[in-house]
This record gives structure tokens, sequence and C-alpha cells, in this order.
């Protein structure tokens, strides 16, 4: 929520609308509450982390955008699923 107030236009209920798809895409609702945590704390897991700044970056639709191997440290099931939202976008 806190990018998409800072990048998003629209209301607060279409900003929740679009972060909570954004979730609900890339499977990340039990951990949507959690602190992504530090060196220092702990947080969600890697591969939660790399869904969470992939999320952060497709909020706002952008109309290209470079992944350096988006899918690297994800279980199988994870990376196809990555894969089919990229290919989503894509269209």
């Amino acid at each position: 929520m806190f990018s998409a107030k800072l990048r998003l236009k629209g209301t607060q209920a279409e900003r929740t609308d679009r972060v909570e798809t954004m979730i609900r895409e890339l499977e990340l609702e039990n951990c949507a509450d959690t602190l992504v945590g530090s060196t220092l704390e702990k947080g969600i897991s890697g591969g939660e982390k790399r869904r969470t700044s992939l999320g952060i970056e497709l909020l706002t639709d952008p109309p290209v955008i470079y992944l350096d191997e988006p899918t690297s440290g994800l279980d199988s099931h994870t990376a196809k699923k990555i894969i089919q939202l990229m290919q989503v976008q894509a269209k």
C-alpha cells in the first residue's frame, strides 16, 4: 500500500483494490501483513521478497519491465505462476 499511495492516482478504494488483486495474483495472502524484515530482523522469506518486489513494480502497469532472473530461487509452482503472470501482463 505504501508504494501504491506514492505511485498510483485514483481513490483510496481503487488503490486498495489494485494492491489486493496483486497480492492474490502473486499468492502473497499469507504474508500480506508481515514486515519484510532485514538482516537483523526476521521477516518474509526470500521468495516472498522476490514476489513482493515484482508486485510493487507491476502495480503501475509499466509499458516495459526488465527482469533479471525473476524466478531464480523460487520453487517450480511459484516460478510457473510468475511466468504466467508475466504473460498476462505482456498482453
